[in-house]
């Protein structure tokens, strides 16, 4: 069993890291000439600001009696700039919106858990263009692109990480801190020559990264009094350092104003997927050479949101927001970032058409650099006669396009239909280009994925056939094993003479020995059909559908969670359809019961709900009276309070919340091993740190799942009773520190799928019943609050994930409970659960297609990361729920432990 529990989770470690290399591997390159304007910009410096977390309607949207919340960037969008709202992409996090605004390109997603200040890539940004750059903002984002600059000339100064308070009595305080610190230092290096004659230098850049908005957002929400007027802080704040540069500059006119966001949020404070309020945010540019304020024209929008502003007369800009870093680098003249994407919104720019043209080409001429690179690269990894061009933008292709843009040039035709329009082409060439050759591999790659999964799945089932009903024998080693040696060799010179990276040769090489195993079962195989006759066809058929029917039920509620509700409903009939009722009224009812209030769960709102401690304390008077239990609900309920009236966290509450999640790990080891009060003990401890990771109904969620967990264990004691089984046990009697009789473990049966099939459902049910990881907005920060409130996401990151894991737990305990009562190998049941998941992961690779949105790609590729990693949760989870139920800490004298 060692060995096998090694191997496999060896072999899905390896199915689950495939998918970043397939989907979600750098879109970086490297060695492309920058690109330079021949013309002289129309500004000298440029000044960033970033509202980190303000949405586009927050800002743009007047308050209810018709004004502004913020009157300077609302004249500047009526009467001297340009706006629109910029459309970020997923994840809506700061890293990659920060990245897209500055560097110019979409980072690749698995990024943001490499580092969060660290760059996992070296990257080329518009700061580190810049002659010079001074930042002022969060630790958490100036360091990243200070980290990847040549030189030393991108300055940076943040405030402690401690100010990062979602407890904090005023988080606008963070945008005060970064103003007040812009104009010390302009009044310093008024007397500072040096510094002095470095700021009036030209293509220098000021950033202002302001959190303040973010941080009110996530403690109070959006829509609350602190963040709202957090907003009409920051456009007081651009407003008056507006008014002091243009004084330390003696009004000059050239200097250029940018203000943005990275990422929006949603209506429960919080943001990381795709919903309208995270994707959508604001952009509004003024100063030298932006286009001054446009009546509106022809850009028609049927969003409704120009109405709904009262902005129907300016004419609306929008962008995607890796088209920023362009123009910032158009405004000031540095070269367009190396690795950027963004295509040059030419709408922004007042400026003369030749201008435009020749920054169109520059932008073109650059995606294009990065396209002809990744051709190089794909070709020198590829054998020449199965190298595939991408036809549209062959290699003389590209000399005409170039050669035919730069003579329109000459000739003076700058008018979009023809030289900015055929630039305008070859960018949309260049970019399809480009993502041609970034999926170059996904088929290759994606095919001996399912290659070694399939043979994997069919591995385990050959396994649990011979084991169980087959007595088959192993195919004759020595010939079979040279033939799939040469295969293995085969494959490896392939990728040798490919240069293929080393992870392609764990993912082409791994099928070699998984079908290899395989194939030596084939005698079990042919047992199986020797032996098809003799089976009951019509039951087993009924159980291939059933099982067919129950994996697609899955399925979709990985997509509707409602499915869910309708799996538990069906489910509750059971013991009326298998005859259980009549002979087990009281548990059958009980069964029934609990699956019915489950069933009310996932139709409950996951997200867009505020806090409600109410439901918290209804659970503790409801359902336990017990001292640590009430203590947690006592931690909570203050907690919140205090954090409402912006008093902090208490750090009485702060001591007893980690107390209580340390000892939730021990106290079970200290209680009696006999089966139900060892379940009670670890409900009780899991409880009381869900208790407190809990904002609302979801309190109430665990006690309703481990009454169906009760009662299932009791149910499946009746069915066994109903089968005649003389091996079973008293449930009153067991002990999981007993040694277990082999000759009394049992072979699998056909009712044994039906309860691998009842555990993926419920863990599924503990996955969705109130939380999806799927979904990063789908977690309200305000959970965490008990244990801390300055901005950590690693620890934050990791409480929540423990609190999705908690149920995973009690369903794992219960399956463990299951597993001793009906005397079945663990081992045995276990594979059949391997099995349904490992279909269900396959289902969700299928379903990722390249041509769908990148949304609907994500969202396949996130539903298969999930039934990946609950797996291997799984099956470490096995050994950690088998840990917790048989072992216990005895003091004062000593006793061996038996495992099983």
């Amino acid at each position: 069993m060692m060995i096998f529990f090694i191997v496999g989770l060896i072999v899905h470690v390896v199915f689950f890291l495939s998918i970043f290399d397939i989907y979600f591997t750098s879109p970086l390159v490297h060695g492309m000439t920058p690109q330079h304007v021949p013309l002289a910009p129309p500004a000298k410096r440029l000044v960033l600001f970033v509202a980190d977390g303000l949405r586009a309607d927050s800002l743009f949207k007047p308050d209810d009696n018709g004004t502004g919340r913020a009157p300077y960037l609302r004249s500047v969008i009526e009467e001297s700039g340009t706006w629109g709202v910029s459309h970020t992409r997923v994840p809506t996090e700061s890293r990659p919106g920060h990245v897209a605004l500055i560097a110019g390109f979409y980072e690749d997603v698995s990024a943001v858990a490499k580092g969060w200040k660290e760059n996992p890539v070296e990257f080329d940004s518009v700061f580190n263009e810049s002659r010079h750059t001074w930042c002022w903002g969060s630790p958490d984002i100036l360091p990243m692109f200070a980290k990847g600059a040549t030189g030393d000339h991108v300055h940076t100064y943040t405030y402690p990480p401690e100010r990062e308070d979602f407890a904090s009595t005023d988080a606008s305080r963070l945008d005060t801190w970064v103003f007040d610190e812009v104009k010390d230092f302009l009044n310093v290096a008024k007397s500072n020559e040096t510094l002095l004659n470095m700021l009036h230098e030209e293509q220098n850049v000021f950033f202002l990264h302001l959190l303040g908005i973010d941080t009110n957002g996530h403690a109070h929400r959006p829509m609350s009094k602190e963040y709202l007027e957090n907003i009409g802080l920051v456009d007081s704040g651009v407003a008056e350092f507006v008014s002091v540069m243009d004084d330390f500059y003696g009004h000059d006119g050239k200097t250029a104003y940018i203000f943005t966001s990275d990422h929006g949020m949603t209506n429960w404070g919080s943001h990381g997927a795709g919903h309208p309020s995270e994707t959508l945010t604001p952009l509004v540019a003024w100063g030298a050479g932006v286009q001054t304020a446009q009546r509106e024209g022809s850009h028609k929008y049927d969003d409704n949101y120009l109405k709904e502003w009262g902005l129907e007369t300016s004419m609306r800009v929008d962008v995607n927001q890796a088209d920023i870093a362009p123009l910032m680098s158009s405004l000031i003249g540095v070269p367009f970032p190396v690795n950027s994407v963004g295509v040059l919104p030419l709408n922004y720019l007042n400026n003369s058409q030749h201008f435009k043209a020749e920054s169109i080409y520059a932008n073109a001429i650059q995606i294009l650099e990065q396209f002809r690179v990744k051709m190089a690269q794909k070709k020198e990894t590829t054998i020449s006669f199965l190298f595939t061009p991408y036809q549209p933008l062959s290699d003389s292709k590209q000399m005409d396009f170039m050669r035919n843009a730069r003579n329109l040039i000459q000739k003076g035709q700058f008018d979009e239909a023809v030289s900015i329009r055929y630039c305008e082409d070859l960018i949309v060439q260049a970019m399809e280009g480009l993502s041609y050759y970034h999926t170059y591999d996904r088929l290759f790659l994606g095919s001996s994925v399912v290659l070694g999964f399939i043979g994997w799945t069919s591995y385990v089932v050959l396994f649990i056939l011979k084991t169980h009903w087959l007595i088959g024998k192993r195919a004759a080693c020595l010939s079979l094993g040279q033939m799939f040696l040469c295969i293995g060799l085969l494959v490896a010179l392939f990728l040798m003479v490919q240069s293929s990276p080393w992870t392609y040769y764990i993912y082409c090489l791994l099928p070699v020995p998984v079908w290899f195993s395989v194939m030596r079962e084939f005698e079990t195989l042919a047992s199986l059909v020797r032996s098809v006759p003799s089976l009951p066809l019509s039951k087993c058929f009924g159980y291939f559908l059933l099982v067919t029917f129950g994996i697609e039920l899955l399925v979709v509620s990985f997509f509707y969670r409602a499915m869910l509700t309708l799996g538990l409903v069906v489910l509750a009939l059971w013991p009326m359809v298998s005859g259980l009722y009549t002979k087990a009224k009281v548990r059958s009812l009980s069964w029934m019961l609990s699956c019915l209030f489950l069933a009310v769960f996932p139709l409950l709102p996951v997200v867009g709900r505020e806090p409600d401690v109410n439901y918290v304390i209804l659970f503790v008077c409801i359902c336990f009276q017990m001292m640590q239990v009430v203590l947690c609900a006592y931690i909570l309920t203050s907690t919140h309070s205090s954090l409402q009236l912006k008093q902090g966290l208490p750090l009485f509450n702060q001591l007893v919340s980690w107390l209580t999640l340390v000892s939730s790990f021990l106290i079970p080891l200290l209680s009696s091993t006999r089966l139900f009060r060892r379940l009670l003990s670890i409900l009780m401890s899991l409880v009381c740190v869900y208790l407190l990771l809990s904002t609302g109904y979801e309190a109430l969620f665990p006690p309703v799942l481990s009454w169906l967990m009760f009662a299932w264990i009791n149910i499946e004691q009746e069915t066994m009773n109903t089968q005649g089984s003389s091996n079973r046990t008293e449930l009153s009697s067991t002990d999981f520190a007993e040694n277990i009789d082999i000759t009394k473990i049992r072979q699998l049966r056909l009712d044994d799928i039906r309860r691998s099939y009842f555990f993926v459902f419920f863990i599924i049910i503990a996955f969705f019943g109130c939380g999806n990881i799927a979904s990063i907005n789908s977690f309200d920060p305000a959970s965490v609050y008990c244990f801390l409130t300055v901005f950590n996401p690693f620890i934050m990151g990791g409480m929540l994930m423990w609190k999705v894991l908690i149920p995973f737990v009690i369903v794992m305990c219960t399956f463990e409970s299951i597993q001793v009562s009906t005397q079945l190998s663990s081992r045995s049941l276990f594979l059949v659960v391997l099995v349904i998941s490992d279909l269900m992961a396959l289902h969700f690779f299928f379903l990722v297609k390249d041509h769908g949105s990148w949304l609907d790609i994500g969202t396949s590729i996130s539903h298969y990361v999930i039934v990946m990693s609950m797996t291997i949760f799984l099956m470490l989870l096995s050994v950690m729920t088998h840990f917790l139920t048989s072992k216990r800490i005895l003091i004062g004298r000593k006793r061996k432990m038996h495992f099983r």
